[in-house]
């Protein structure tokens, strides 16, 4: 009997990728249910998903942020009774055997909780640059079923099976747009499920990576909440590798905005980390949960 696989999609103003996303899923050679949570679009991307009958759409009414949308999009995939989790970016489309591949996978190897496609970038043919540095970072493979098992890699297409899901549970709400996957493979890990990547899976993730200053103070601050709640390691360790980090993100970005802006982003990390050493308590709690 076929497993139910539930796909969930966050949308927020992406109408120009909808006619692209939903039906290379409708064409799926695995049969996917499809659950859209859409962030209160300003765009015409609700009229637009309405074409397609199959899909059943969530409203918000408030932009959650991916991480807290597709929360509610993966307990209702679980109320209905799904066996696989597909969370898909709304940038993102898949291909004619990208699910059953992923399904195939994860049936044949019980320990893996997560499991991705390769990203393509928008070409098709070339890999995304951001999955291209996660994929090389593998610790092991199962060469005989071409699967690379690596710590991390980036939420645009995750198969999660139902028992990854019901352990580690949603998303933590303590992020906002950046680092809840990462949070979240951290504590995939920390309940001995696997991650890995099937090189026989393929998406499209048309995106460009841009780099704005703004964007890379937020993401940096998430990098180190994401250290703090690190439940692979002990509360003292992780304020440790938070420290470190807050001295050195600014070195790295260094390369890009020089020295000046390298100062103001180590302030800016200095105070963050202050606060969250303030919030000690609210950190051990979330990491408590966690578990």
């Amino acid at each position: 009997m076929d497993k139910k696989v539930f796909v969930i999609i966050v949308t927020y103003n992406g109408a120009r990728w909808i006619d692209r996303n939903i039906p290379s899923l409708l064409a799926s050679a695995y049969p996917v249910s499809v659950i859209v949570v859409d962030n209160k679009s300003t765009d015409n991307t609700v009229e637009l998903l309405q074409k397609y009958p199959q899909v059943a759409i969530i409203h918000t009414g408030a932009n959650l942020g991916f991480g807290k949308a597709n929360n509610i999009g993966m307990q209702k995939a679980l109320e209905l009774g799904a066996d696989y989790l597909f969370l898909l970016n709304q940038d993102a489309w898949v291909f004619k055997n990208t699910i059953s591949s992923l399904v195939a996978k994860m049936e044949s190897h019980s320990k893996f909780g997560i499991m991705s496609p390769k990203h393509l970038s928008s070409d098709g043919v070339t890999l995304d640059q951001s999955f291209k540095t996660y994929s090389t970072r593998k610790t092991s493979e199962i060469a005989s079923d071409k699967i690379s098992i690596i710590p991390f890699v980036n939420a645009a297409a995750w198969m999660i099976s139902k028992a990854c899901a019901d352990r580690v549970g949603g998303f933590e709400p303590h992020f906002g747009h950046y680092g809840e996957d990462r949070n979240y493979c951290d504590r995939v890990m920390y309940h001995k499920f696997l991650i890995g990547i099937d090189a026989d899976a393929q998406i499209v993730h048309d995106r460009i990576i841009t780099r704005s200053f703004t964007k890379d103070v937020t993401q940096s601050k998430y990098k180190i909440l994401a250290t703090l709640l690190n439940i692979n390691h002990s509360l003292g360790k992780s304020y440790l590798l938070g420290f470190k980090e807050v001295l050195g993100l600014p070195k790295y970005f260094s390369k890009f905005y020089g020295a000046r802006k390298a100062f103001r982003l180590l302030l800016k990390l200095s105070g963050y980390y202050i606060t969250q050493l303030l919030k000690a308590g609210q950190i051990s709690a979330a990491r408590n949960t966690a578990k």
